[in-house]
């Protein structure tokens, strides 16, 4: 048994039921409410919004809907997100044995953890910087109602350069690895400006423009360059899923923030 500790949840109850019963009806409702492309081939990673479930729960939905095509497996899933609130220099993997949400505790895969930490400088614990942090928390629970058994590598980005993570990443990702992917699109614009500067980073992502991404406006921004970099060395297709803005959904059309659903797969063999 490890001596480390659970990472316990920061924003159960605010950007996410609280109550389990309540967060097990609202994620089902965003993924019943889903219609998938057909023949989308065989899913590898995904990118997803991470506000609270009121804003951007239905464009999540569709990532993860997406996950349910997947063959019943034991998955090791890097999640991977922007650091808002504790600022540091490279990739925090956190100093946990699981993660809690109200719907139970996913593990971390420590040996993998262990394994990127020897391997790269690259990587920290940075455990400060996770403790308070919302966007890989949010997602955890999408995973735990679409993948019956996974573990986790939390990947929280700090000061780092996307490229160098994917060449020190890219080799160890194998099979039995997902890649989940944490981020918003513009914040706080009028809803038909949002719009412009959104579709031009989704265009980006779907055409592999890594340098638009990062000229665009999305706060995980470095991890989905990471993704789009390994997606294009091994292979995987992007589609984008869904987009709305909170104007959409739950708030006014006055200052929003776009949400975007993408899935890479590769090919069925």
């Amino acid at each position: 048994m490890s001596e480390l500790p659970i990472r316990q949840p920061a924003v159960a109850g605010h950007f996410y039921p609280g109550d389990p019963d309540v967060l097990r009806q609202s994620i089902q409702k965003y993924l019943e409410g889903v219609t998938l492309p057909k023949d989308l081939g065989v899913v590898r990673a995904i990118i997803a919004p991470h506000a609270g479930y009121v804003y951007s729960g239905p464009t999540a939905g569709y990532a993860f809907r997406a996950l349910t095509t997947l063959p019943k497996n034991e998955w090791t899933v890097f999640l991977l997100g922007p650091a808002h609130r504790v600022p540091f220099h490279g990739v925090a993997l956190g100093e946990y044995s699981a993660f809690r949400t109200p719907l139970g505790d996913v593990p971390i895969a420590v040996d993998r953890v262990a394994e990127m930490l020897a391997r790269s400088p690259l990587y920290t614990r940075a455990p400060q910087a996770h403790a308070p942090e919302h966007c890989l928390e949010v997602e955890v629970p999408f995973l735990q109602m679409t993948l019956s058994d996974f573990r986790l590598v939390p990947m929280l980005f700090g000061d780092v350069d996307p490229q160098k993570v994917t060449v020190e990443l890219v080799e160890h990702v194998g099979e039995d690895d997902l890649i989940i992917v944490s981020s918003d699109l513009s914040h706080f614009y009028p809803h038909d400006k949002a719009q412009q500067l959104d579709r031009a980073v989704l265009d980006a992502v779907i055409a592999g423009d890594e340098a638009g991404v990062l000229r665009g406006e999305a706060c995980g921004s470095a991890p989905i360059v990471t993704l789009m970099s390994i997606a294009r060395r091994k292979g995987w297709q992007p589609h984008l899923l869904d987009y709305r803005t909170s104007g959409d959904t739950a708030g006014d059309k006055l200052r929003v923030v776009g949400y975007g659903s993408v899935v890479y797969t590769e090919a069925n063999e």
